[in-house]
């Protein structure tokens, strides 16, 4: 096999078949975002215990609920600039560390402004994982599975949501609301140390910032070993480096990215608002509806099998129809998740609404990951998704809030479950004139940084 000379980096991954390296990675990075999923659930879950423990009203949560998502709006901007600056990996690592130690020291609250302060400071190490987790598979990913390989790594959001329903039936009875955040700060606490070991640095990083290294053409024989990969072979990196050294999203806007970002900006803010008004009240809704502990553990674990399967589905239609798949998720589940309040559902029934409701929901969530790590060029990857992240989860805040502000007028479940049609419209909205403006910068439906590269430059 002769050696190779020179190699463009989109070239050696785009023609890698899936092996063990980018699988690791992927793997790491799911388990990783289970942090984000168990977070919210958590905290839901662990509401009505609290509101008994503790005999304060349901609605003085929202702050609690809100504090973690502007610790988010704040982490994302954060870590977004540390993982483009000074790599994906140290950036994921640092945000593991400080949103475990945070959650653990939940547990020894002694009261709700304790715990505000502490899970907003344990959602700025939230807040830094998608940026970055996003970036890092983007670049290791083939394009023609990008945003499949993305949405997978984001199915840790689903079963993360998932497992406090494992405690809820398991720790809680004898631990009560504390055995949450236990099993969320120790389990990150460890993640970090497998971190540590198995996490490589995102190759692309790599080039784009120092060139040909030897951990450079490491990783790359370890993706390509079809090729004859050595330490004298030179990778290239073909989209121009625009620079990340500064926090501002300054750069988000230029070379006709910025209705782009404003547009990107808005459907984040769009499903997240929904998915934090609806996720962080169910439990408690369905408990004071009558549901038992057990019933209400098994609907909401619901929302997040949805997401798994809704997740998949469109990670598909991404690679395949670019923005359309988002806008018709937010268009059909503007019905779904008003169907949550109709009277008289049976359990079962109710099951099913809220199983859809997480398909379109958080599958909506999940889709515009992938999109900002496939609309965002290399030098400015984390920093997009951090941004997107944050001012989604700045406007996200009016969801618990606005949910506690309507159960305290004891607003009944058909009007409260109609709030959501708001965003969802405008979401619905928003994704169909992206759709128009990704079709002219990327030439056609499919998102792809070279194409978007070579009509800025047309």
């Amino acid at each position: 096999m002769k050696p190779v000379e020179s190699i463009e980096i989109d070239t050696l991954v785009d023609g890698q078949k899936i092996g063990a390296l980018v699988i690791r990675i992927v793997v790491l990075s799911l388990l990783v975002q289970c942090a984000d999923g168990f977070d919210l659930a958590a905290m839901s879950y662990a509401a009505p215990e609290l509101i008994r423990s503790w005999h304060f009203p349901a609605s003085e949560l929202g702050p609690v609920f809100s504090a973690g998502l502007v610790g988010m709006a704040a982490g994302g901007p954060l870590f977004g600039y540390i993982g483009d600056h000074y790599g994906r990996r140290i950036a994921i690592l640092l945000s593991t560390l400080v949103y475990g130690l945070f959650s653990l020291l939940i547990v020894a609250s002694p009261d709700l402004h304790i715990m505000l302060v502490l899970r907003f400071v344990s959602g700025v190490g939230l807040g830094g994982l998608l940026p970055n987790t996003v970036a890092l598979n983007a670049e290791f990913a083939p394009k023609r599975l990008r945003a499949t390989l993305i949405i997978i790594m984001f199915m840790g959001l689903a079963v993360g949501g998932i497992l406090p329903s494992v405690v809820a039936t398991t720790l809680q009875h004898a631990f009560g609301w504390r055995a949450f955040f236990f099993v969320g700060g120790i389990a990150p606490l460890l993640l970090a140390v497998m971190l540590y070991f198995m996490l490589p640095e995102s190759i692309k990083f790599l080039v784009a910032k120092k060139g040909a290294s030897k951990q450079a053409t490491a990783l790359a024989a370890q993706l390509r070993p079809d090729l004859a990969i050595t330490p004298r072979t030179q990778l290239l990196v073909s989209t121009p480096s625009q620079g990340a050294h500064t926090f501002s999203p300054k750069l988000l806007f230029t070379d006709g990215l910025g209705w782009i970002t404003l547009l990107v900006w808005l459907l984040f803010s769009a499903a997240l608002v929904v998915n934090f008004f609806v996720n962080s009240w169910m439990p408690t809704l369905f408990r004071a509806a009558g549901l038992t502990s057990d019933e209400t553990a098994v609907t909401q674990a619901a929302y997040y099998v949805g997401a798994i399967v809704g997740g998949l589905v469109i990670s598909r239609l991404i690679d395949r129809w670019g923005i359309v798949a988002i806008a018709a998720y937010f268009l059909i589940g503007g019905p779904v998740v008003a169907a949550i309040g109709t009277t008289g559902l049976s359990h079962a029934a109710l099951t099913g609404v809220v199983f859809l409701t997480g398909a379109c929901v958080l599958g909506s969530q999940l889709g515009m990951n992938a999109v900002t790590g496939m609309i965002y060029p290399t030098s400015i990857r984390s920093k997009g998704a951090g941004w997107a992240s944050a001012i989604g989860r700045i406007v996200s805040t009016a969801g618990p809030v606005v949910g506690g502000w309507l159960i305290a007028r004891h607003t009944p479940l058909p009007q409260l479950f109609l709030v959501p049609l708001i965003p969802l419209l405008a979401g619905g909205m928003g994704a169909l004139l992206l759709i128009y403006l990704c079709y002219r910068r990327f030439r056609g439906l499919r998102l792809d940084e070279t194409a978007a590269g070579t009509d800025a430059r047309s």
